[in-house]
């Protein structure tokens, strides 16, 4: 029998590890709350760190997680490599992984936080994560081929997928005011970062960068939450745009309603038509200054929408770009493209738009 996990069989087949200044881990955003004559956690977010004896990058990663992920998502691939954490401290960046309030290692009372949505099932993950390509309910799902072998060191890929994975909370505004909350808690304690989010995660960059706009020094969103205006139904939307919470917007608006909606037709075939605001646009004035570049796969479902989340930023003034991964040589990749089998490509890809638009802009 080989075993796979053993200490001699990891060393063998990684690479040297990346000397380390510090490692741990700690909680933010701890909110007492009285519950009869008990006083008890809520809303609090873990956050793992790990700093590079040579920094190359004056300013960490925040790693944030989507759906119903948490912060392994990043730490390794469902394969077993090395995941976007490893990859990014070997470019020589701290990095700060999060698992959102009520996922992973920050735990959901549903008595506190309240209820949650369904867990997520292998049929609706297959279907959306590893293999688009065998039944496709969108244009781009036939260029699919990036999701890892079935089996891997003798562990079922679709296992270490659903492993990690739980419910969302049933109400998408109370999320993202968690969000909110634990990402100004955090940059707080570690000042400006870098914020590097995916998916349902994405909005924790719009809400921080709302509330600490001089602590986001620029924004990573892979496949963010979208499009503009989304409905989830019993779930909420994103009501203000990009986000379910409100959002500074010049001139001022006091209610989701005040945000006029217009259609913007599809830019090219197999894409959608996207909501924007109708003109003139309130801006969006905190984000004035940040980079913000949003990050998409060619074959994932976000491929036909995505660009109306960055017609939504540019419109409201933002410094927003939309960097599509195949025009850059990485092809094939669906919605989790952290975990799939060209992973380190992909962050390749985002590591040299940092060092343009980032580490170039301040002389670093």
């Amino acid at each position: 029998m080989t075993h796979a996990f053993s200490p001699q069989a990891l060393v063998a087949r990684v690479a040297p590890p990346t000397p380390l200044a510090a490692q741990g881990s700690f909680w933010v955003a701890v909110e007492r709350v009285s519950r009869g004559e008990a006083t008890q956690a809520r809303g609090q977010m873990f956050v793992q760190y790990a700093i590079p004896s040579e920094l190359r990058c004056p300013w960490p990663l925040v790693l944030v997680h989507g759906g119903g992920g948490q912060g392994t998502d990043y730490l390794i691939t469902p394969d077993g490599r090395p995941g976007w954490a490893g990859f990014f401290l070997q470019q020589g960046y701290a990095v700060y992984v999060v698992d959102r309030p009520g996922h992973g290692r920050s735990p959901h009372d549903p008595q506190i936080l309240g209820s949650m949505g369904p867990s997520p099932s292998f049929e609706v993950m297959e279907a959306l994560f590893a293999f688009p390509e065998r039944a496709p309910t969108y244009p781009q799902a036939r260029l699919h081929d990036q999701w890892p072998a079935a089996r891997a060191d003798g562990l079922d890929v679709m296992d270490q997928l659903l492993a990690a994975m739980g419910p969302a909370a049933a109400d998408l505004a109370t999320a993202h005011a968690g969000m909110q909350r634990a990402g100004a808690a955090l940059l707080d304690l570690i000042g400006p970062s870098i914020l590097v989010t995916h998916s349902a995660g994405g909005p924790f960059g719009w809400v921080v960068a709302d509330a600490r706009p001089d602590l986001v020094k620029a924004i990573v969103a892979v496949e963010p939450l979208g499009p503009p205006f989304l409905d989830r139904g019993p779930a909420g939307g994103l009501a203000w745009g990009i986000t379910a919470i409100p959002l500074t917007f010049d001139p001022p608006a006091a209610h989701a309603q005040d945000l006029d909606r217009v259609e913007r037709p599809a830019p090219k075939p197999d894409l959608k038509p996207c909501l924007v605001q109708a003109e003139p646009a309130r801006k969006l004035p905190r984000f004035a200054g940040i980079p913000i570049v949003v990050v998409t796969g060619e074959a994932s479902w976000m491929a036909q929408d995505n660009h109306g989340t960055v017609d939504f930023l540019v419109q409201a003034g933002a410094d927003a770009e939309h960097l599509w991964l195949e025009d850059h040589g990485v092809h094939g990749n669906g919605h989790m493209i952290m975990c799939e089998a060209n992973s380190d490509a992909a962050a390749a890809v985002v590591d040299r738009w940092i060092s343009r638009r980032v580490l170039g802009a301040s002389g670093n």
